[in-house]
C-alpha cells in the first residue's frame, strides 16, 4: 500500500467538491490522480462510464490507466464496465463523442500536424491558403504555398480556439477560413481543432432540447484535467461543456510549467480557476520525489522570478530523492561551441558507469547512455557542433521527434530507394548510398531486393493503385535484403539505432500517404521525392510529435517542450546565450499579419514573453534528477554573444559550481547489460516492445465505416453539421457517395464557424 503526504492525501479524499490540485515538478501527481479516480470508483452508486479524465499524450494516458488498473486490483479485484471509463486526450474524447452521435463522422480520418499541412500545399488554392490575404506591414500581399502554410494552420485553428473579435477579422481572411473549412469537409477529414470545436457545439446545447446531450450529462459525474495550465479557450469551454450541469471537476496543472501560450494556452486558466468555479478547494503538491535538493531549489529560485502577480504561491521542496553533492550541479563557459561540445562528449563518456539509485532504496546501477539527455531551446539552430562531436566519438544519440531525421546517412540511403524508382539514379548508385551507410548486411540478396524496386517502379502494368503503395515497397525492399536488427552491420548496439530511424520513415511514408495515397503512380512517386528533398524537413523540424515507441539505449537530444513530462539522471543544457534562451521575438511574418491582434484576447501570449521563456527554463532544469550541465559558448552573430541572464542567475545560486570538481566520480558499476550479447538483445526487445510498430502499419489513410442513425434527430444533426439544414445535409451525404466514384463535392460555405457567432447560427444548433 502507497503511503502519501498530508498533501497528497487530502487531494485524494476530496471527491464533492471542486478541486484544484498545484503540483510542483516531480510530485507524484499521476499516483495522487491515480488514487483519486480508485477512491471515486469505490463509492456507492457509481460506475467507471461516470469518470472522465483527460491528459496531455497519449503516453501519460496509457501511464495513468495502468496506475489506476493497478490500484483498483489490488484492493477491489475485477470491477465490471473499467473499459467504459474515458482516459485520454481531449481529442480522442471529441472524436468518440461524435462517432457515437454524429454518424457521418464515421467516415472521417484525422489529420496531424504534418498531413494537415500536406492537404493544404497539396490544395493550395482550393485551401484558401494562396489567397489569404496579409496585413500591413507585411511585404507580401498573400500567404505562400510551403513557406507559409504552417502559418496559415495556425492562424485557421486560432479563428476557431480562441477568443476572436469576428468583426475585426479580414474578409479575405474569413473567405479562405470558409475554403480550409470546405476543403476538410470534401476530404472528410477532422483536424485537431475541429473535432473538439464541434463537440463542444454539441455540449452547448440545451439537454432539454436535446436528448442525446441530456444522455451525454447524465452520463458524466467526474471529471479530471491533467496539465490544466495548458488548455486553451476551446478546450476550456469543453470542460465547461462537461461540468454545467452538476459534475465533479478537479484541474491538476502547475502554472510555473505553463510552456505553449504560443498553441493559445493560457495561465490565467489555472490562475483564476478558483474565481471561476464555486467552492474550489485548492492543494499543494509541493514535495519534489524526483530531484536532488541542489535542482530543486535551483529551480525555484527560477521560478520565483515570475512576477508574484502572474503565479499561484508555492515554494517547492525538495523530498531528498536524491542527494545532493558540490560538483553535482555546473554552470560552465566556453570559448566556442566546438569546444563546449568536446566538453559535453568527454562529460557524457565519463558519465557512463556512475552509481545511480532511481530511488532511495533501490540496488544502485551504472548510468547508460540513455540517462543522459541535452535539451535545446531549438534543436535545428543549435544542434550541429555536438551532433558532429558525437558521431566522432562514436557515441549513440537520438534526435527526438523526427527532426533530424533526414540528416543521417541511413535515411539517405532509404531516400535513394524512392530516387532510383523515379529515375533520377542508377542502380549502381543507389547500391553505393547503401554500401556508404553500411547497410548491407553479409550474405544479402541485392539482386532480389533491386528486383522490388524494378517492379514497384514499372508504372504502366494497369494493376490497382494498392500495388504502388510506398510503405508497401518500403518492407519488401527490406525484407528482401535481409535487413533486420541482428544483421544490421557494425558495432553492437548499432541495429537498434537504426531500426529507430527507419521506423521513424514509415511514420514519414505514412503521413504522406494519408493524402497522396489514391493519387497515379507515377504522380504520387514523383512528388513524394519531391516532398522529401524540398518540404519534408521543414515540416519536420522542431517537430514535438514523437513515433510513439520507445527510444534505444542512447544520448537523447531534444526541446524543452518535446522534455515535458520526462526526466533523466543527467541533464545538459547548453547555449545559454542573450536572445536565444530566453528567446528573443523574431521578426518576419507572424500570426498577427493574417489575424489582427486587436481581435484576439490576450495576444502578447502568441509572441511569447520573458516570463513565459522562464517557465520554459524551470521545465528544462526541473527534468534533472542529479546532474544538471549548464553550458554557454558565444554564437555566430552578435545578437548571440552574450551570456543569457538565466546563466548567470543559476551561476550565482550557491548549490551550482562554476569550475569543474576535483573530486573523483565515484567506481563505475556496469550498464544495463547481461554481459551475453543475444541476452542484450532479448532484454532490449523486451524493454522496447514498440520499436517495430510503424514499421507493420498500414499505409492506408484511416477511415471509418458508416454506422446506422440511432433516431431522426441524429440525422438532422449530421445534416447540420454537414452544413446547417436538413435539404443541404442529404445533397452533402448524397454528393459524399458519389465521391467514391470519383466525384467531388463540397459542403456548404458555413460548414465551421468562427467563434463568436450567434449561439443559434452554430452548426448543431436548435
Amino acid at each position: 500500500m502507497a503511503s502519501y503526504t498530508s498533501a497528497q492525501q487530502e487531494a485524494i479524499d476530496c471527491l464533492e467538491e471542486p478541486l484544484q490540485i498545484i503540483a510542483c515538478a516531480g510530485s507524484g501527481k499521476t499516483q495522487v490522480i491515480s488514487q483519486r479516480i480508485a477512491a471515486i470508483l469505490a463509492k456507492p452508486g457509481v460506475e467507471p462510464r461516470n469518470v472522465v479524465a483527460f491528459t496531455f499524450t497519449e503516453k501519460a494516458a496509457a501511464e495513468l490507466k495502468d496506475r489506476i488498473l493497478g490500484i483498483v486490483a489490488e484492493q477491489r479485484g475485477e470491477v465490471v464496465g473499467m473499459a467504459e471509463m474515458y482516459i485520454g486526450t481531449m481529442h480522442g474524447y471529441c472524436l468518440d463523442l461524435l462517432q457515437r452521435l454524429v454518424p457521418d463522422t464515421f467516415k472521417f480520418s484525422v489529420l496531424t500536424d504534418i498531413t494537415a499541412r500536406l492537404l493544404v500545399d497539396r490544395n493550395s488554392k482550393k485551401s484558401g491558403l494562396t489567397t489569404c490575404p496579409t496585413l500591413p506591414p507585411a511585404q507580401q500581399p498573400r500567404l505562400k504555398r510551403y513557406q507559409n502554410s504552417n502559418l496559415f494552420l495556425q492562424a485557421m485553428s486560432v479563428l476557431r480556439e480562441d477568443s476572436i473579435d469576428e468583426a475585426q477579422v479580414p474578409d479575405g481572411v474569413r473567405q479562405s477560413f470558409q475554403s480550409y473549412a470546405k476543403l476538410l469537409y470534401e476530404h472528410a477529414s477532422f483536424d485537431f481543432t475541429e473535432m473538439i470545436n464541434l463537440a463542444v457545439q454539441f455540449l452547448e446545447v440545451d439537454p432539454d432540447d436535446d436528448e442525446d446531450a441530456a444522455v451525454v450529462h447524465s452520463h458524466i459525474r467526474y471529471v479530471v484535467v491533467d496539465e490544466y495550465q495548458d488548455v486553451n479557450p476551446l478546450q476550456e469551454r469543453l470542460i465547461k461543456g462537461l461540468v454545467r450541469y452538476g459534475a465533479n471537476l478537479c484541474v491538476v496543472g502547475d502554472d510555473d510549467q505553463t510552456i505553449y501560450q504560443w498553441r493559445g494556452s493560457q495561465v490565467s486558466n489555472i490562475v483564476t480557476f478558483a474565481d471561476r468555479y464555486d467552492g474550489v478547494r485548492r492543494v499543494t503538491l509541493a514535495d519534489n520525489f524526483r530531484s536532488s535538493p541542489g535542482i530543486v531549489e535551483l529551480g525555484r529560485s527560477i521560478a520565483e522570478r515570475i512576477p508574484a502577480g502572474s503565479r499561484l504561491p508555492k515554494r517547492m521542496v525538495s523530498a531528498n530523492a536524491q542527494e545532493w553533492e558540490r560538483g553535482d550541479l555546473l554552470a560552465l563557459a566556453f570559448d566556442d561551441a566546438e569546444q563546449k561540445a568536446v566538453w559535453i562528449c568527454d562529460r557524457i563518456e565519463e558519465m557512463r558507469g556512475v552509481p545511480f539509485r532511481d530511488t532511495p532504496d533501490a540496488v544502485p546501477r551504472g548510468l547508460s547512455w540513455s540517462d543522459c539527455s541535452v535539451l535545446f531551446r531549438s534543436v535545428a539552430k543549435d544542434a550541429d557542433p555536438l551532433v558532429a562531436g558525437l558521431k566522432r566519438r562514436g557515441i549513440p544519440y537520438v534526435v527526438k521527434g523526427l527532426n533530424r531525421l533526414f540528416d543521417s546517412v541511413e535515411i539517405q540511403a532509404v531516400v535513394g530507394i524512392f530516387r532510383f524508382m523515379v529515375r533520377e539514379i542508377s542502380a549502381d548508385e543507389l547500391r553505393e548510398l547503401w554500401r556508404d551507410a553500411d547497410l548491407l548486411p553479409d550474405g544479402h540478396n541485392w539482386s532480389a531486393a533491386l528486383d522490388v524496386l524494378e517492379q514497384g517502379r514499372d508504372f504502366e502494368q494497369g494493376v490497382r493503385f494498392g500495388v504502388y503503395n510506398i510503405q508497401r515497397v518500403y518492407l519488401d525492399f527490406l525484407e528482401r535484403l535481409n535487413l533486420r536488427e541482428e544483421t544490421v552491420p557494425g558495432q553492437r548496439g548499432r541495429g537498434e539505432l537504426v531500426f529507430y530511424q527507419l521506423g521513424k520513415f514509415s511514420q514519414v511514408i505514412s503521413d504522406f500517404e494519408q493524402i497522396y495515397f489514391n493519387t497515379s503512380p507515377a504522380e504520387k512517386y514523383e512528388s513524394f521525392v519531391g516532398w522529401l528533398r524540398h518540404q519534408a524537413p521543414g515540416y519536420y523540424a522542431e517537430s514535438d510529435a514523437d513515433v510513439g515507441y520507445a527510444a534505444p539505449d542512447a544520448v537523447m537530444l531534444a526541446t524543452v517542450h518535446q522534455a515535458k513530462g520526462m526526466q533523466w539522471p543527467v541533464v545538459f543544457l547548453p547555449c545559454l546565450r542573450k536572445n536565444r534562451f530566453p528567446s528573443q521575438r523574431h521578426g518576419g511574418l507572424g500570426l498577427f499579419h493574417v489575424v489582427p491582434q486587436t481581435a484576439i484576447d490576450d495576444p502578447d501570449r502568441y509572441r511569447g514573453t520573458v516570463e513565459d521563456e522562464t517557465r520554459l527554463f524551470y521545465v528544462a532544469v526541473t527534468r534533472a534528477q542529479k546532474y544538471l550541465n549548464l553550458t554557454y559558448s558565444p554564437g555566430g552573430s552578435s545578437r548571440y554573444r552574450n551570456r543569457s541572464p538565466l546563466f548567470d542567475h543559476c551561476s550565482a545560486q550557491r548549490w551550482v559550481s562554476t569550475r569543474l570538481s576535483t573530486r573523483p566520480l565515484p567506481d563505475r558499476l556496469p550498464c544495463a547489460s547481461t554481459g551475453d550479447p543475444a541476452a542484450d538483445l532479448l532484454l532490449l526487445r523486451t524493454q522496447v516492445p514498440l520499436r517495430m510498430s510503424l514499421l507493420v502499419q498500414t499505409a492506408v489513410p484511416l477511415r471509418f465505416q458508416p454506422a446506422t442513425p440511432r433516431g431522426p434527430w441524429l440525422r438532422q444533426r449530421a445534416a447540420r453539421c454537414a452544413g446547417g439544414g436538413a435539404q443541404e445535409g442529404r445533397r452533402w451525404r448524397a454528393a459524399r457517395r458519389l465521391r467514391r466514384r470519383g466525384s467531388r463535392c463540397t459542403p456548404p460555405a458555413h460548414a465551421i464557424r468562427l467563434p463568436g457567432a450567434a449561439n443559434e447560427a452554430r452548426p448543431g444548433r436548435r
